[in-house]
């Protein structure tokens, strides 16, 4: 079975906040005093969070991505991924972390079945990384990353670039893949929040390869069967690649195989969409037709492409771990 959108995309991929709590408050994320406290019974419980993926994979979701919020600051997280590897017909599940846990937790994470960690990390110096974190310890980040990669976790790194604040770092994050085999992905900075001259921050993503191609030589990889968006790269001889997703400047909608559920329970098929469904009464009775039902009609009104820059005033600011990024 698949679940095909009314533009002929198959849809695939699930991206499952479970919580919107973070031990970070990065800028373009949060706000500098965190989110509102959400009711305990608002958010989805593990038990209902199984059942939405029980429900979905049958429909033909493969992948399924653990996000928060931090997810591995929720107590619990680690039975629930177990359980959650063990859905027959789920393909891959992967996880993204900021990574201050993994020192910690690493091995169970693989124990548990998780494949691959998405690190989102957008400095590789410490003051800075402070600056942006709103207090994160890079260090602390880094140690996370290498027992990480000890444990045979392939890594992917993810680097909000920002003009202004990060650019300068371009090519050090690039530099990175020479000796090691993760994949380091820039995303375009995106208007997630009402802020005024936003663009002034957006690099696109053709002037993060020019600066790399400046410095480097890059040749095109093959994406992968149920790749994401980036647009990937590798550095000759290097042993990892580089790649860039562009939401902003290049839109990779006529590609979007995902749909994604907050960790209260809304679904929502398309991130810049205002429009959200409420999946908590029919999880909550254990309707799993219904479930279903709503899930396949989410998925056939999938836009066809966002519109942020052209309608950037009109929506309403989000904070993009309320979303699950």
């Amino acid at each position: 079975m698949a679940l095909i959108d009314s533009y002929g995309r198959k849809i695939n991929y699930l991206r499952l906040s479970v919580t919107d709590r973070c031990n970070f408050r990065c800028i373009y994320c949060m706000p500098a005093g965190g989110v509102d406290k959400v009711d305990h019974h608002d958010i989805l419980s593990y038990e209902e969070l199984l059942l939405l993926a029980r429900s979905v994979v049958p429909l033909g979701i493969e992948k399924i991505r653990v996000t928060g919020g931090e997810p591995l600051v929720r107590n619990g997280i680690i039975p629930f991924l177990s359980q959650l590897a063990k859905i027959p017909g789920l393909r891959q599940l992967v996880l993204t972390t900021n990574a201050y846990l993994l020192e910690e937790m690493a091995q169970q994470l693989r124990d548990a079945g998780v494949q691959r960690l998405n690190i989102s990390l957008d400095s590789l110096r410490e003051q800075r990384f402070s600056e942006i974190t709103r207090g994160g310890d890079l260090r602390k980040v880094m140690a996370g990353i290498h027992a990480a990669e000890k444990v045979g976790f392939p890594i992917k790194i993810n680097a909000v670039a920002m003009r202004g604040i990060n650019e300068d770092e371009i090519n050090d994050f690039a530099a990175i893949t020479i000796d090691k085999p993760f994949a380091v992905r820039f995303i375009e900075y995106m208007p997630t929040t009402k802020e005024e001259g936003w663009q002034s921050r957006s690099i696109s993503g053709e002037e993060i390869l020019d600066r790399i191609n400046a410095r480097f030589s890059l040749q095109p990889v093959v994406r992968g069967e149920m790749a994401g968006p980036s647009r990937d790269y590798k550095i000759a001889g290097a042993a990892g690649t580089v790649g860039v997703i562009t939401p902003v400047s290049g839109h990779f909608c006529s590609e979007c195989n995902r749909i994604r559920v907050t960790s209260k329970g809304m679904a929502k098929n398309c991130l810049f969409s205002d429009k959200e469904v409420d999946l908590k009464p029919l999880l909550r009775a254990g309707d799993v037709a219904g479930l279903q039902e709503i899930l396949r009609r989410i998925v056939i009104d999938k836009p066809g492409k966002h519109i942020i820059v052209e309608q950037a005033s009109e929506r309403k600011p989000f904070s993009m771990s309320k979303i699950g990024g």
